[in-house]
C-alpha cells in the first residue's frame, strides 16, 4: 500500500540538505522496523518519494513523502514509531493511505505556501501593505533567473496566487509545481526592488507552511494540501 506521511522540519535541522533528510526518514525506517517495500535487482532499496524538497536554512510545517509499505498496524502507529526514533526538529504528523490511482507525492505539487519574517533591523523602510499593492498591480514582474546553462528572464506574476502583508513580513503562496518552481526569495528582492532598495544578507526567515495539490482544473484551480486525499485507517 502507498501512504503518504507528512512532517514538519524546524530548528537546526532546516540547514540539513534533502539527501541528508531522505537518509534520516531510510534509518529511521529501519530503526522503527515499519515493513516498508524495497525495490528488486542487485541493489534494492526503500521505496520513497518526497514532494518538493526543501531548501536549506527554510522551516517547514508541511512537508510530505510517500512510501510503500507491505503491511501496516495503522496510521497512528507509523506516526507514533516514527516519532520515537526522530530527531531533534523533524516530527510526523500523519499518515495516510493512498487510493490506488493517487499520483506520486513529486508529481502532483502544484503550490506552497510561505511565511516570510524581517529579522529585526533588517526590515525595508517601506509600508509593506502600500508596496504589495503596487507590486501586484504591475501587469509583469519580470526577474531573471540562472540556470545552470544560462540566465532568463521570467514573470513572476502568473505564479503569484496570493500575496499579503503580515506583522513583520509577508504571507505568499505560490507556484511550486516542475515547471513554474517560484523561491519565496525571487517574490521579496523584486518586491524590494520595485520600490528602489536593497535588503542586507540573511535579512528574513521563510517558514513553508504547506504544500498544494491542484484539485480543480488548470483554468480553475482549486488549492487542497497534499494530505487532502488518503485516509487514516
Amino acid at each position: 500500500m502507498k501512504v503518504r506521511i507528512k512532517f514538519s522540519k524546524k530548528g537546526a535541522v532546516r540547514y540539513i540538505g534533502h539527501l541528508d533528510v531522505m537518509r534520516f526518514f531510510q534509518k529511521a525506517m529501519r530503526r522503527s522496523e515499519i515493513d516498508i517495500a524495497y525495490t528488486t535487482g542487485f541493489s534494492p532499496h526503500q521505496i520513497m518519494t518526497f514532494a518538493a524538497p526543501l531548501g536549506v536554512g527554510l522551516e517547514s510545517n508541511g512537508e510530505y513523502m510517500d512510501v510503500v509499505l507491505n503491511s501496516m498496524v495503522s496510521s497512528k502507529d507509523v506516526v507514533e514509531r516514527l516519532n520515537k526514533v526522530s530527531c531533534d526538529g523533524i516530527r510526523v504528523l500523519s499518515a495516510k493511505v493512498l487510493p490506488d490511482d493517487a499520483g506520486n507525492a513529486m508529481a502532483t505539487v502544484a503550490a506552497a505556501k510561505y511565511t516570510v519574517l524581517f529579522r529585526d533591523g533588517r526590515q525595508p523602510e517601506i509600508n509593506l501593505e502600500d508596496a504589495v499593492k503596487r507590486f501586484l498591480s504591475q501587469e509583469q514582474i519580470l526577474v531573471s533567473k540562472e540556470t545552470k546553462k544560462s540566465t532568463l528572464e521570467i514573470d513572476l506574476k502568473p505564479g503569484i496566487y496570493n500575496l499579503e502583508a503580515i506583522s513583520d513580513g509577508l504571507s505568499m503562496m505560490v507556484d511550486a509545481s516542475s515547471s513554474g518552481n517560484i523561491k519565496p526569495s525571487m517574490v521579496v528582492n523584486a518586491l524590494v526592488d520595485m520600490c528602489g532598495l536593497s535588503l542586507p544578507k540573511n535579512a528574513f526567515t521563510v517558514t513553508r507552511e504547506e504544500t498544494y495539490l491542484n484539485a480543480g482544473t488548470v483554468e480553475a484551480p482549486r488549492f487542497e494540501p497534499l494530505d487532502y486525499i488518503g485516509s487514516e485507517i
